[in-house]
């Protein structure tokens, strides 16, 4: 039970280009920074004692020139580039940036192994271009549970409203922003509307960027002006304006990895993890256990679980594992003659403190302020629930059903009460609405799909606020 309390070892410090949060476990997260970036990539373009083009390549047994004729998935991805190559001094200084970082780069690709066969299947299905399987190296580093200053998440990096409306559900329990597989299907839908809505794929990546309502004023204002209304042309927040210039850069980089002094592992064309069928209630330790992996790694597959206990309200669940522990996992499940579940759900006296509940269940009060992401300066309310070790004689239900009042928690951004419904009245706005009801323009617009500033009379508004 200890272990699930570990820091996240596989999730590797990305240097300058990211920050340390903490997560709902209380464990240190890094979270991408696009203006961290640039200004690292501004400090070292005026640095002249820098070589860009004299990067060590990396101590590779392997002759980088077989990475092109062995057939591989970065073969199947570059075959499949579709969007017009637009090379320009901003993709030229991102080039530059990974360039400088061969350790970072070689870090974000081997977190990228388990995912992309998966995500270049889905998008393949579609019939879209290959390059946006590329698209969660520049959103995440294809870290499952990065974690932005805007509450965006996942390797999609989904804000908690646009989540939650292409179906990914945020609770106490999981963040299925998280979930490779069901994010990924969210992001391509929503990446095929944008395309729909706007013609272009550099525009839609644009919009995925910076919102539907920015991209739209933009190219009215330019219309209004009698100027072009492409990508090019548009005044857009400098992330945005960089936003495709730094998925060219990955391209070219994935291309031909030898021009800039890289090294890149060729990934097997097949996939990596496979999803099984589990038991509806069970430890997330007995879990990677049973399939015979490490926490860590079962972690990385089933990152939307954000407690030691993962549960489901149906019959069965689903959870993801490499593809070769799967029939593992099914076989010492069958042959499993041990508890399923360690832990348990208990609601706290009146007046009682961390301290007493813990000594009470055998756990340090670390072991049950991290189980339950607690702030131990607060007072435990009474009518609250919480996860505890499993012990004789006291009674608790790990079937309890929780309702999201009940649970006493830190991080309140995505315990959301059910929308509320607001119709639009004349002389409403957006910044009205916001200010009134305390939640973001952002939030608004994306619960809504609203990509203009102006909103109808008369239509209905669903509105988030936090509990």
């Amino acid at each position: 039970m200890m272990h699930f309390l570990k820091i996240f070892l596989v999730i590797l410090c990305f240097s300058l280009t990211a920050f340390a949060e903490s997560n709902i476990l209380g464990e240190e997260i890094n979270i991408l920074d696009g203006d961290l970036i640039d200004q690292e990539i501004n400090k070292l373009n005026s640095t002249n004692s820098l070589n860009f083009n004299s990067i060590t390549p990396f101590n590779k047994p392997q002759d980088i020139a077989l990475n092109k004729v062995e057939i591989n998935l970065w073969q199947r991805i570059y075959s499949g580039y579709a969007i017009k190559n637009k090379n320009n001094l901003r993709s030229k200084k991102y080039e530059d940036w990974y360039s400088a970082r061969p350790e970072y780069l070689e870090r974000m690709m081997d977190r990228t192994e388990k995912y992309l066969f998966y995500v270049v299947g889905e998008v393949e299905k579609r019939g879209m271009p290959s390059e946006i399987a590329l698209l969660p190296m520049i959103e995440s580093a294809y870290n499952p549970i990065a974690n932005s200053k805007s509450k965006a998440v996942g390797i999609w990096q989904f804000i908690p409203s646009t989540g939650r409306f292409y179906g990914l559900k945020q609770d106490w329990w999981q963040d299925k922003r998280r979930n490779v597989v069901d994010a990924t299907n969210a992001a391509l839908d929503y990446l095929q509307k944008l395309h729909a809505l706007f013609g272009t794929w550099d525009l839609a990546l644009a919009a995925y960027n910076a919102g539907e309502g920015t991209i739209s004023r933009a190219i009215a204002s330019n219309r209004a002006k009698g100027l072009p209304s492409d990508y090019a042309h548009l005044k857009l927040p400098k992330e945005t304006k960089d936003y495709v210039p730094k998925l060219q850069a990955i391209k070219n980089i994935i291309s031909n990895p030898n021009q800039y002094g890289l090294y890149i592992n060729s990934i097997p064309n097949k996939p990596y993890f496979t999803s099984v069928e589990a038991p509806a209630l069970m430890d997330a330790e007995l879990a990677a256990n049973l399939a015979e992996i490490s926490y860590d790694e079962f972690l990385l597959l089933n990152s939307e679980h954000r407690r030691p206990l993962i549960r489901t309200n149906e019959k069965t669940q689903q959870l993801i594992l490499p593809i070769n522990s799967a029939s593992t996992f099914v076989k010492n499940l069958n042959t499993n003659d041990k508890p399923l579940v360690s832990w348990n759900i208990y609601q706290p006296k009146s007046g009682e403190k961390i301290k007493t509940i813990a000594n009470k269940f055998d756990m340090t009060e670390d072991d049950l302020i991290k189980a339950n992401d607690l702030n131990p300066k607060k007072i435990i309310r009474s009518s609250s629930v919480m996860l505890v070790a499993k012990k004789e004689k006291i009674e608790t239900n790990a079937n309890q059903d929780i309702s999201e009042s009940k649970i006493q928690n830190n991080d309140q951004t995505d315990l959301l009460s059910k929308p509320i419904k607001y119709k639009v009245k004349a002389g409403d706005t957006l910044t009205k609405i916001s200010k009134r009801y305390q939640i973001s323009i952002d939030e608004i617009k994306g619960a809504n799909q609203i990509t203009s500033p102006n909103l109808r009379i008369g239509s209905v508004l669903h509105l988030y606020k936090n509990n």
